[in-house]
């Protein structure tokens, strides 16, 4: 065994979690692939607020090297860090556009939620909230992520489009990109039906070819290589805004940040160890505390950087899907986004609909801890289909983890089984109830 080869063994224990070099790779490039929206995505939708799309893009790829890094060598999972969507449209969207505060005060508020989240994290209350949730709830959040990356993934086809009548209905299956994304479903599906190693990344990159005579893959001028853009224009600005934290009204909106990120990150953590198998023999998450670490310190350098709040992201199950099971994923992840600092151009040509597919068939895997909730107990039954279903119903996930808690802790409750009842559950259904009134 060569000497880097030994280096990798005993940082990420790769015979004991019976993985090999190979896969751990090729899960780290498809989780990157899938993920790697976010590098576009997350400055056009903050420069809304007059931040420079050029730093707020640097600063997007930073902030995920990091955070997926310390999951790497911290936690050893396979799961990677970034700017969370729904998240950078609240800062966008409701606090700047909406209640008016400067984008300055803005990353001031999620600095502020990054240094409770890092609080919360080394006062392990973050991870015996996990360890407190009970293993049916476990699973239906696998499940319920499943349905709801999936959702992501026909949504990014446009195999499923918005209705004002319905809210959803087909789409025009006659658009070029949406028969690619058909095309590349089948191949995929293919692929993996005669289990070709790397599967997944294998659709996304014959997807994106083929996209190329359709018109969808954009390659006209393309640039393979570019300096990145100066973060000047938003480091360290958050200092010019922690003034604006002792104004009326910034409270709720730190409590805001600070709740979606907690249960988006929760559930993220919990569905994707439970699909690769990460759970120990109570449905317990080893090492909880440092994967929780890991987003808590992305989100605050995100904040000094330029960047929304950064959460554990729900593309990492198409690398678990891949065979990744240790940090190992998520180190090749962290290195091809500090690549991309570089070759944004070329990382850039991949569409959304090249990675749809993947999404959707990642959907599939995920919906295989379902077989282990007794649905003939309607006690356990009952707050696992809310949790599933209210998450792509809502297009969150910590409110699919709300409605489960909720339902767990009141049927229990009024069945006269309270003592299946914790400590920790029932804290976390009266701060929920509390919550709707906010």
């Amino acid at each position: 065994m060569s000497g880097y080869e030994g280096f990798l063994e005993r940082t990420f224990k790769l015979k004991e979690n019976n993985t090999t070099l190979r896969t751990e790779v090729l899960a780290g490039f498809t989780t990157f692939m899938t993920m790697a929206y976010i590098i576009f995505v997350n400055p056009a939708i903050l420069s809304n607020t007059g931040m420079d799309f050029g730093a707020v893009l640097v600063a997007t790829i930073l902030a995920s090297a990091i955070g997926t890094l310390i999951m790497a060598f911290l936690a050893n999972y396979p799961i990677a860090v970034a700017p969370g969507m729904g998240l950078n449209a609240f800062f966008a969207f409701t606090i700047v556009k909406q209640m008016g505060y400067p984008w300055e005060a803005a990353l001031a508020a999620v600095f502020m939620s990054g240094i409770i989240f890092i609080i919360l994290t080394l006062t392990k209350a973050r991870e015996a909230i996990v360890n407190s949730i009970p293993l049916s709830l476990k699973l239906a959040i696998s499940a319920g992520i499943g349905l709801f990356i999936a959702l992501i993934g026909l949504q990014s086809a446009g195999i499923v489009v918005s209705n004002p009548d319905t809210l959803l209905k087909i789409g025009d299956l006659r658009q070029p990109s949406t028969g690619l994304a058909i095309l590349g479903l089948v191949i995929t599906a293919a692929l993996v039906a005669l289990r070709v190693k790397g599967a997944l990344l294998w659709g996304i990159l014959i997807t994106t070819l083929l996209g190329i005579p359709l018109g969808v893959t954009k390659v006209e001028s393309l640039k393979i290589v570019s300096l990145p853009p100066s973060l000047s224009p938003t480091f360290g600005a958050f200092s010019r805004g922690l003034g604006d934290l002792l104004a009326a009204g910034i409270i709720p909106v730190i409590f805001t940040l600070t709740f979606v990120d907690l249960f988006d990150t929760l559930g993220t953590l919990i569905g994707v160890s439970s699909k690769a198998g990460l759970l120990d023999e109570k449905g317990h998450l080893p090492r909880a505390g440092q994967a929780l670490m890991s987003d808590a310190i992305a989100t605050t350098i995100g904040a000094i950087l330029g960047t929304s709040t950064c959460v554990a992201y729900i593309e990492s199950a198409s690398g678990v899907a891949e065979g990744g099971r240790t940090g190992l994923t998520s180190l090749v992840v962290a290195l091809l986004f500090l690549a991309s600092l570089f070759f944004s151009p070329l990382v850039g040509m991949v569409p959304a609909v090249a990675t749809a597919p993947v999404l959707i068939i990642v959907g599939i895997f995920m919906m295989e801890p379902v077989m282990k909730i007794d649905f003939s107990n309607f006690l356990e039954a009952a707050p696992a289909f809310l949790t599933m279903t209210i998450m792509p119903f809502t297009y969150d996930i910590a409110e699919g983890i709300v409605w489960g808690v909720l339902a767990y802790v009141f049927l229990h409750l009024i069945s006269g089984q309270a003592k299946k009842i914790s400590l920790t559950m029932w804290v976390l259904a009266i701060l929920f109830i509390i919550r709707f009134f906010i």
